[in-house]
């Protein structure tokens, strides 16, 4: 009998040193995981204030529609029929140097990134004893995608008369998705709190990568304002929320002035829980998720400085408006260099950089390479008077891709800080054009054709933007802006012939030839 007793003695510690481990090694990481999002990280003082998400209205469906597709009357139709949207480019492509990727590279690339996500999918679906009837991805050489890569050029991101665009914001904004991360700079930011910085990687703003059932990828940005709200104007530029739907006013306006820099964006409500919370296989992201008092699905982003609910998007109770710009091609195909621009503003609450005291600063800047020898500045000039149309404060760098080397195209990346004020202009984003004094004849051209009554740029915006399923993208205010700012980008390029003749100002080509001497206009 003493022999017995001692056995279940032994088998009551046996059991409740197992479930200690478990507790430890198991329950115990997963109820921390849940907790930690919802207490403000120790040392880090630095939170910042952020207005909480608005309400958001229903958006109307639009049915896709090609670029230029209007009626008979569409103004943006007789736009891209217009000779300067049809004339050829000024340098003509000539063969595989002219283009981004080579096909069957391209191929080879995806085929093993889709079969390691197979892989790495199954292995998931076993260890949480889950069973799927869903067949392997298969990687198909007309998914939209891939076209949208294999047609960049040094031209643009797209040609003029390309059916791929259309195709690619279709599927953006259908398809489902089957995955759902942080992006990599959030990443970056979940073990670090750095409270001497003022500017943070990812400022008050969330996004996150979703990739679709045809394992094309975007970035999700979603809805933090309201359309008629303005940035505050004691708001910082850095500390600027991100707007979606500048994301996508910013795609509209690209293609309009015939840069064709943006890479494709799309505005799409999509379903938090279904679309991200059920899809994503980070515990972290699914952390941070919770139930709002109003019963709405919301998340925020875990990271030191806004680990907190007050941060969050939500949906309405599961629908969230947001951006998804579709993916460049990976830098292991398509390296890319990110270069800070010569007129980047101060990030701090003092102190000014040199462009801002000093007049001539751009004969310092012409004498630095690549800007010497290069079409580099010119392409500055043309990222600036974009930037100022929309608004934007916060370009600090600049990504190209090396394979077109220093007169290759700039990529006008994350546009998402333009459009917050539209009863204040910039003027300090032209500085590039007021200090140097060169433009394109080409961007002239179109500037002053959008200038005209019959191609209006705030008619032909507003038309563009009724192919978005969020519609209205923008309000009438911010569409009004963009004439008064156009004028005033014309009014300082005719400041610059006059004083220096129109010889030295207007550039031919993309590497900068001056144009024939035709006097002060």
């Amino acid at each position: 009998m003493p022999g017995l007793r001692r056995d279940r003695l032994r088998t009551l510690l046996l059991l409740g040193v197992l479930l200690a481990a478990d507790l430890y090694f198991h329950l115990g990481p997963r109820v921390r995981r849940r907790l930690r999002p919802r207490e403000r990280p120790p040392g880090c003082p630095c939170a910042r204030r952020a207005t909480p998400s608005a309400p958001r209205p229903a958006a109307r469906h639009v049915p896709p529609a090609e670029p230029g597709g209007g009626g008979p009357g569409s103004k943006l139709r007789a736009l891209f029929a217009h000779p300067l949207y049809n004339e050829p480019e000024e340098s003509p492509l000539l063969g595989p140097e002219d283009s981004l990727l080579a096909g069957p590279e391209v191929l080879r690339y995806y085929r093993r990134k889709v079969a390691r996500w197979n892989r790495r999918h199954k292995i998931y679906k076993e260890q949480l004893n889950l069973t799927s009837l869903d067949p392997p991805l298969q990687l198909r050489l007309e998914t939209s995608w891939i076209q949208f890569h294999l047609g960049i050029s040094r031209h643009g991101l797209y040609s003029r008369s390309s059916p791929v665009v259309s195709k690619l914001l279709h599927d953006m904004r259908h398809l489902p998705t089957i995955s759902a991360d942080y992006s990599q700079d959030e990443k970056a930011l979940l073990g670090a709190c750095d409270c001497t910085q003022i500017v943070k990687p990812s400022g008050v703003h969330l996004k996150l990568v979703l990739r679709f059932s045809d394992f094309g990828k975007a970035m999700f940005k979603p809805m933090r304002q309201l359309r008629d709200e303005e940035t505050p104007e004691d708001f910082f530029y850095f500390i600027d929320f991100q707007r979606h739907n500048a994301e996508i006013a910013a795609f509209h306006l690209d293609r309009i002035l015939d840069f064709r820099r943006v890479p494709p964006t799309v505005g799409r409500l999509v379903n938090v829980t279904k679309d991200i919370l059920e899809v994503t296989k980070n515990e972290i992201l699914q952390s941070v998720f919770f139930i709002s008092p109003a019963s709405n699905v919301c998340f925020f982003a875990k990271c030191p400085y806004l680990c907190k609910t007050e941060y969050a998007v939500c949906g309405n109770p599961h629908l969230l408006e947001g951006s998804l710009s579709a993916f460049l091609p990976s830098l292991n195909l398509a390296p890319r260099l990110s270069v800070p621009s010569p007129w980047i503003r101060s990030y701090s609450l003092e102190g000014k950089e040199e462009w801002e005291v000093n007049p001539l600063y751009c004969d310092t800047v012409k004498q630095v390479y690549p800007h010497s020898s290069s079409g580099r500045l010119l392409n500055i000039i043309d990222m600036a008077i974009f930037d100022f149309l929309t608004g934007n404060m916060d370009r600090h760098h600049y990504e190209t891709f090396t394979k077109f080397g220093d007169d290759g195209f700039l990529i006008h990346l994350d546009n998402a800080r333009g459009f917050g004020r539209h009863s204040r202009d910039e003027l300090s984003i032209l500085s590039p054009l007021s200090q140097c004094c060169r433009i394109k004849r080409k961007t002239l051209s179109h500037l002053q054709l959008l200038a005209q009554a019959d191609y209006r740029l705030s008619d032909v915006m507003r038309e563009s933007l009724l192919e978005d399923q969020l519609t209205p993208v923008l309000t009438e205010p911010h569409l009004l802006a963009l004439d008064r700012r156009l004028q005033t980008v014309l009014r300082t390029v005719q400041g610059c012939i006059k004083a220096h003749g129109e010889h030295s100002v207007v550039a031919n080509g993309p590497t900068g030839q001056s144009a024939p001497d035709s006097g002060p206009s």
